[in-house]
C-alpha cells in the first residue's frame, strides 16, 4: 500500500476514538425520574444527591449539580442562589438559557423575550422530552417550591412540603416544564401541589421530577 494511502488509514482509524468520547456541554437536566417518595427528597442535600446521581449514569459527573429549589423559614435558600450562572445547556448542547436574569426574566425585555424551556428544550438527562399536556402520563409538574423570580416563600404557608422532607400533608410549589396548562405557564412556579406524597404527586400531573443545574462546569 503507497505509504500516504497507509497515512490516511491510519488517521481515519484513530477517528472514531476521538468522536465516541466527544459530548455536547449539559448543564442542565429534567430529573428522567423522582426518588419515588413524594416530595421527602431527604432535604436539599438528597435533592442534589439525586441529580448528582443521574448526572454520573449519564456520564456527567465531573460536574456538581444541585436541584433548582427553594427552602422556607429560618436559613430560607432561594432556587435562584443555588444554580451558578450560567449560561446552561441541555443534554443536546441546545442553550436554554445564558444567565439568572434570562432564566427568569429580571428585566422587562428579559421578561418580554423569555427563556428557552419548554418541551423541546427542557430535556432529561438521558437527553428525552418530558411528558406534557396531551402526553399519557402527563409528567410536566416540576417541584420547585419558589416565586417566580427564583426566591423564596416568606408568607408563612407551606410551599416547599417541610423544606422536602414531607410525604404527607402539605403543599409544594410546582413548575410546568413545557411552559403549559392551567392558564400558567411558568417553567417554575405555575402552582401548587395537591400534596405531598407520590400519589398526590401524580393526581396533579406530575411524578416528582426535579430541574438540576451544574453549578461548577
Amino acid at each position: 500500500m503507497h505509504k500516504t494511502r497507509m497515512w490516511v488509514v491510519a488517521c481515519l482509524a484513530a477517528v472514531p476514538s476521538v468522536i465516541a468520547i466527544a459530548q455536547p456541554p449539559m448543564s442542565f437536566f429534567v430529573t428522567s425520574v423522582g426518588k419515588g417518595d413524594g416530595a421527602n427528597l431527604g432535604g436539599l442535600a438528597g435533592a442534589d444527591a439525586h441529580c448528582q446521581a443521574l448526572a454520573a449514569a449519564a456520564g456527567r459527573g465531573n460536574a456538581t449539580w444541585h436541584a433548582y429549589l427553594s427552602t422556607q423559614g429560618s436559613g430560607a435558600v432561594n432556587a435562584r442562589d443555588r444554580i451558578g450562572s450560567g449560561p446552561w445547556y441541555n443534554a443536546r448542547g441546545q442553550r436554554v438559557s445564558q444567565n439568572l436574569g434570562d432564566l427568569h426574566g429580571d428585566t422587562i425585555e428579559q421578561a418580554r423575550l423569555g427563556n428557552a424551556l419548554g418541551k423541546q428544550f427542557s430535556l432529561t438527562e438521558k437527553s428525552t422530552p418530558v411528558n406534557g399536556v396531551g402526553d399519557t402520563p402527563n409528567q410536566h409538574d416540576i417541584l420547585t417550591g419558589t416565586q417566580p423570580d427564583g426566591r423564596a416563600y416568606s408568607d408563612g404557608g407551606d410551599h416547599t412540603c417541610n423544606n422536602w422532607t414531607n410525604n404527607g400533608q402539605g403543599t409544594a410549589q410546582l413548575g410546568h416544564s413545557d411552559k403549559q396548562g392551567g392558564g400558567n405557564s411558568s417553567w417554575n412556579s405555575a402552582h401548587p401541589s395537591r400534596g405531598c406524597s407520590q400519589a398526590n404527586l401524580v393526581a396533579t400531573g406530575g411524578a416528582g421530577l426535579l430541574y438540576c443545574f451544574a453549578v461548577t462546569p
